[in-house]
């Protein structure tokens, strides 16, 4: 498949690609291909396959020293264990197979909702999902219940982050809403690439009475997700069952071998060559023997029928001695090892350190052998945020205009430690304000108060870039829904501080400007991604101005400032090196008056690459840079986030067990 072209509400026009439809199967067998297959892969195992191989030896009459069955049982045993345990294993993955794929969702058909099992949903139907709802397929977001076609989803499932993200429709599809009579008559033409594992891509045009609309990640609700926060949305399905992005992640699992487990099979190996070297010095003393001696003594001690020859009587000698000899080879060193780690498995279960209390959680062995994969651990690679930290951020200093605030001082000048007593800001005169946040400094509630220009803006800006949703339940009672802690960290603070963010559509944001409601019109967003390590937005202020805001990395956005900037470039750097010192995540924030023509140019250029089906990402980026550049510098923000309890513990005794630690970031490939 070398691109997927569907139409919506079009199954006879779909057939025609023979896509696959939305049923999955995770299970390795069936009813009848269990037993060879199962069979298959443990005599894979080199103590099975060398008990079969005594088996066949035993079956065969001239050199057969013990009866057959004193190796069928055994072996048997072993077999049906393991068949027994894979079985169940596997029966149980048939169930929650069988479960899902007979979920029940509502489907678009012939101008009707009707249920239908998951497993009969076809690429290019319409369905209807309610509020905590899976997912179905990978789908296009078509409308949905909330402001301007939002759609929170949980994605716990694809990437383990519990962050709601928001999703949004074509506000041409959004027109569609709950009608069925619409949504029936939905038509459009959606191209796009072939099935693929990348989570956080998507490329694809949706043609609709001629028009063609570009289709990113952004419109995309992924399968294994969970809508959350809406009440219902409707979505075109574009990839089902194993071509879905979660199927096409889901590997194969490999079979990890312990260290213990390759010692044995090397000792095994090993006893097995002594074996075959004594068995061959005893058949070569039986050939010799034959020769010299048994030759001439047949009448009283004949030879075995068929035996012509002292050489042929040593060949047969061997393989009996190979069968006699048999319990040389340890297989029961197997067996006990599996016991062993039994027992030593119920000492992880039972382990009062490794208990948890506050919610009774105790450790839980998964697999038997976990005691030795830990024993084999040299280096542990960490992730930083949410493992070390607790992700819970909080805006806790920032640089305006060259002035750091944060930092509490005595009479006499000296800085203060915050603790329980210190006095927090009183932010009672803003009615907006989170009552959860918290910052000591007083002076800098006196600029805002004073309307000092730069910390207005600073402070405007914070509200304006990033991509942060506000929902507001009751008049008044804001709770911001970020992508990003940090995001919403900064965002809180700005609303603090009498900059606050009320609401959003895909073209306006709204402010509450120290009391004052206002609308800026949202002209462009720049996105975010970890290689301009910025986000940007285009505002038209009520009053009419354009301007550009911009945060992101100091390294980067250091490049993009105008020549004006450098002092102040040099008391921000001062005051960044100190909050990054303290071990704080920094930002740096700058903003551009624009051009009324110049934008307009611009903003025409930026359409067209939008939409643009190839090298859609490198025009866009091309164009983001040519308008980034000459901003001027505001000051930069740092967000405290804090480390989990025992942490510093837990590091001092992986080392003392000479485990090397490294920490990763998260965010490179």
């Amino acid at each position: 498949e070398e691109e997927r072209q569907l139409q919506a509400n079009n199954r006879d026009f779909n057939l025609q690609f023979e896509y696959a439809n939305n049923s999955i199967k995770t299970s390795k067998y069936n009813f009848f291909t269990f037993l060879p297959l199962n069979l298959f892969e443990q005599f894979q195992r080199i103590a099975n396959a060398y008990f079969l191989f005594l088996l066949i030896l035993q079956l065969i009459p001239q050199i057969s020293s013990l009866a057959w069955f004193t190796t069928v049982v055994p072996l048997v045993l072993v077999l049906a264990v393991s068949g027994v345990k894979d079985a169940i294993d596997d029966f149980n993955r048939h169930k929650s197979d069988k479960h899902v794929n007979n979920r029940p969702v509502q489907v678009l058909i012939n101008g009707m909702l009707k249920d239908e099992k998951w497993m009969n949903v076809q690429v290019g139907d319409i369905i209807k999902l309610e509020n905590n709802n899976f997912v179905t397929a990978d789908l296009l977001l078509l409308s949905s219940s909330e402001p301007h076609s939002l759609t929170y989803i949980e994605t716990a499932e694809l990437d383990g982050e519990t962050n709601l993200k928001v999703k949004q429709a074509l506000t041409v599809t959004a027109e569609l809403g709950e009608d069925l009579q619409k949504l029936t008559e939905f038509n459009g033409e959606v191209k796009c690439e072939a099935p693929n594992n990348k989570l956080d891509k998507f490329t694809g045009t949706l043609t609709l009475r001629g028009e063609k609309y570009a289709l990113d990640n952004e419109k995309m609700l992924l399968r294994g997700c969970t809508i959350r926060n809406t009440e219902w949305c409707f979505g075109l399905v574009i990839y089902a069952g194993p071509d879905t992005k979660l199927m096409q992640n889901s590997g194969k699992t490999t079979f990890k071998r312990t260290s213990i487990d390759r010692l044995m099979n090397v000792l095994v190996l090993v006893i097995f060559a002594f074996l075959a070297l004594m068995c061959l010095i005893l058949a070569i003393g039986n050939g010799i023997w034959e020769h010299e001696k048994g030759y001439y003594f047949q009448d009283y001690l004949p030879w075995a029928e068929g035996i012509n020859s002292a050489s042929y009587s040593a060949f047969l000698m061997f393989w009996s001695y190979v069968i006699i000899l048999n319990t040389v080879v340890p297989i029961s060193l197997y067996v006990s090892v599996e016991i062993i780690r039994l027992g030593n498995s119920f000492y992880i279960d039972w382990d009062r350190k490794m208990y948890y209390p506050l919610n009774d959680t105790p450790a839980q062995a998964r697999t038997t052998t976990l005691n030795e994969e830990l024993g084999q651990i040299k280096y542990i690679f960490s992730d930083k945020t949410g493992t070390l930290t607790q992700n819970i951020m909080c805006f806790n200093k920032c640089s305006i205009n060259g002035k750091s605030y944060g930092d509490v001082y005595d009479m006499s000048g000296q800085r203060v430690e915050i603790n329980e007593s210190t006095e927090k800001v009183d932010f009672s005169y803003n009615q907006l304000a989170d009552p959860k946040f918290a910052f000591y400094d007083h002076s800098l509630v006196e600029a805002v108060k004073l309307s000092d220009a730069p910390t207005h803006r600073f402070f405007r800006l914070l509200s304006l870039c990033h991509t942060v949703m506000p929902e507001e339940k009751k008049e008044g009672n804001l709770v911001y829904q970020a992508q990003s802690p940090d995001e919403g960290a900064l965002v809180t603070a700005a609303r603090n501080f009498g900059f606050v963010f009320r609401a959003r559509t895909p073209e306006t944001i709204t402010v509450v400007e120290m009391g004052e409601t206002k609308i800026y019109k949202l002209l462009a967003i720049l996105d975010f991604n970890n290689v301009r390590k910025r986000m940007s937005v285009i505002v038209r202020s009520p009053e009419g101005d354009l301007t550009l805001y911009c945060k992101g990395a100091d390294t980067i956005l250091y490049e993009l400032l105008h020549s004006s900037c450098d002092s102040l470039k040099e008391d921000t750097t001062e005051h960044l090196n100190e909050f990054a010192g303290e071990g704080l995540r920094t930002l740096v924030v700058a903003y551009k008056n624009l051009d009324e023509d110049y934008f307009q140019d611009w903003i025409r250029r930026h359409h067209e690459a939008s939409t643009a089906l190839e090298g859609r990402e490198d025009k866009l980026s091309e164009l983001y840079e040519e308008i980034e550049k000459d901003l001027m510098l505001l000051g930069a923000t740092a967000i405290e986030d804090k480390l989990q309890d025992g942490v510093p513990q837990t590091i001092e005794t992986l080392a003392k067990a000479n485990i090397k630690i490294w920490v990763l970031t998260g965010d490179k490939q």
